[in-house]
């Protein structure tokens, strides 16, 4: 399935993105700070004891996402990512209306960050609900067929 595809690749990225941020690198930011307040709203932590755990996570995610017709603890797995990307896109919401992070956060989090938020969901949704009943094509299968 495509979408599977697609969603374990975007984890994967994420995984290596962290990987890469724990090095000490911060491109696409000048410094840590800049990157934190970028991509967090907020001055945190990208030291290797945060970010490597985070990268673990998304390869985790990503495996229960290949294997989510496979088991049923991936499938609760991916629910459960599906729960938390789905409250991450509305405090997106809510922080385009009350952060004053600073522009660089407020334009990430209105075209990137939230509207991803929203994809993913919708996508691991699909997949839980896909993979409850394997026999059956999805209606996405069969466009992209």
């Amino acid at each position: 399935m495509l979408i599977r595809r697609v969603v374990a690749g975007l984890h994967i990225v994420l995984a290596l993105a962290h990987v890469y941020w724990a090095t000490g690198a911060t491109w696409p930011a000048s410094d840590e700070r800049e990157m934190s307040l970028a991509v967090l709203g907020m001055a945190l932590d990208f030291s290797p004891q945060v970010v490597l755990p985070l990268a673990a996570f998304h390869l985790m995610i990503a495996w229960c996402v290949l294997r989510i017709d496979r088991s049923r603890l991936s499938r609760l797995v991916v629910a459960a990512v599906a729960l938390g990307a789905s409250a991450r896109a509305l405090l997106g919401v809510v922080w385009v209306f009350t952060s004053d992070a600073g522009p660089a956060f407020f334009w990430l989090n209105l075209l990137a960050y939230t509207p991803a938020c929203v994809l993913l969901a919708l996508a691991d949704l699909h997949l839980v609900r896909a993979s409850a009943s394997p026999t059956s094509t999805s209606r996405v299968e069969t466009i992209l067929r």
